[in-house]
């Protein structure tokens, strides 16, 4: 059957009957009656273009795709011209020269009744050396596809290089041949994708051209980014007055961050901020992780802060003895005033550090080095715990001093 197909005489045979059978169908009563000898015409669109020429060594351009074609003639036979579409549209350019120039298109294997008139029925073509050249693939991705906290590495191509076959100025103006990953998932592990060539000019306009082959297989590695890095404190504002914060420590003191390995390289800590301005009591607060610009995660999120305060009191702590220290040889010393040689302290710092002070720890003094006989007003001196804040009812002291030789 497919012999007889291929046969002109089957096809005109085929074509006779069809005709008969479009003419019996037709109605034969009023205006609308036709004869098979009636003439009429009819555009048939699309109709492709049929190149001949040396397709090993030469590359043709500028020939449409397709054309459309206006008949005229017998009824019968444009429908079944229609019907079959069994002509042929075509370009011989089999004895053309290399260069550009104009030629005009044909018609055969159409009915001698018809008469053919095709749109448009000349074009301006290129005739070109027809090379090949081998390239280098390079793939691509976009980095978007990658999920965050996972890098990419330098993708793998197999094949690495292809040969690109087409006119010489097509393959002169190749400028990037690249193998393009396209995935709709959030990339996480290594993952290996058939990908089609692409060969783009400078501009990155599409080429044409022929690559072979048109696929290649690109391996891009990708691995998990992450750094461990500690979680500062930082404080914010002033307790209010009389409140003294005395620790603020987390549940967690370390975070798991992940981004770009260059920023991770760079970043060494991560933050809570404590608003210490607000707090009066001892509390827990849930803080968020703050993270610099470039990390695109942190675990955990959130950490617990428990903040420890002591609120300042004030007490006086009496009968603290005046020492006296750096006294010359031969010398005495009398304090003189206050005649009791005793003062008393007004101590302030937080509640828990006053409760219990005595006169005992706390060690007030007069220094009398290098003074010589008589009376002589000096400084009072304290030293006292390190957790408050003291000051004596009495800053000064009267000293006379004489020779006890």
């Amino acid at each position: 059957m497919d012999k007889l197909m291929d046969t002109p005489w089957f096809i005109k045979i085929l074509a006779l009957l069809l005709a008969v059978l479009l003419y019996s169908s037709v109605p034969h009563a009023g205006k609308d009656v036709y004869v098979p000898g009636e003439q009429t015409s009819e555009t048939i669109k699309d109709i492709p273009v049929k190149i001949y020429y040396d397709t090993e060594n030469l590359v043709v351009t500028g020939v449409p795709y397709t054309v459309d074609v206006d008949l005229k003639g017998p009824i019968t036979h444009i429908q079944s011209a229609k019907a079959l579409r069994n002509f042929e549209v075509y370009v011989d350019l089999t004895n053309a020269k290399i260069g550009r120039q104009k030629v005009n298109l044909k018609v055969k294997d159409l009915s001698d009744k018809l008469q053919a008139s095709i749109k448009p029925n000349s074009v301006y073509v290129t005739i070109q050396e027809k090379i090949a050249k081998e390239f280098k693939v390079e793939a691509e991705y976009n980095p978007g596809q990658i999920e965050d906290g996972y890098a990419a590495g330098t993708p793998a191509v197999e094949p690495k290089r292809v040969k690109i076959t087409g006119a010489k100025s097509e393959i002169d103006r190749i400028t990037y041949v690249k193998a393009v990953i396209e995935e709709k998932e959030k990339l996480k592990e290594t993952t290996t994708k058939t990908a089609r060539i692409q060969v783009l000019d400078k501009d990155l306009n599409k080429l044409d051209v022929t690559v072979e082959p048109e696929t290649v297989k690109v391996t891009l590695p990708i691995k998990e980014t992450a750094k461990t890095v500690p979680i500062n404190i930082v404080r914010k504002g002033s307790p209010p007055s009389g409140v003294t914060i005395e620790s603020i420590d987390l549940d967690t003191a370390e975070a798991v961050i992940t981004g770009d390995e260059d920023i991770l390289k760079n970043t060494e800590s991560v933050r809570v901020e404590v608003d210490v301005s607000k707090i009066n009591d001892n509390t827990t607060l849930d803080l968020p992780v703050i993270i610099s610009n470039g990390i695109s995660k942190v675990t955990p999120q959130m950490v617990k802060a428990t903040v420890k305060v002591s609120k300042q009191a004030e007490t006086t702590v009496s009968g603290v003895p005046l020492k006296i220290k750096g006294l010359g040889p031969n010398l005495k010393a009398d304090i003189t005033d206050p005649a009791n040689k005793v003062i008393n302290l007004i101590v302030n710092g937080p509640s828990t550090a006053l409760s219990g002070l005595r006169p005992e720890d706390f060690n007030a003094y007069v220094d009398l080095s290098s003074l010589p006989e008589g009376n002589h007003e000096v400084n009072i001196h304290i030293d006292g715990p390190p957790n408050v804040n003291y000051k004596p009812d009495k800053s000064t002291a009267k000293i006379t001093i004489t020779n006890n030789a």
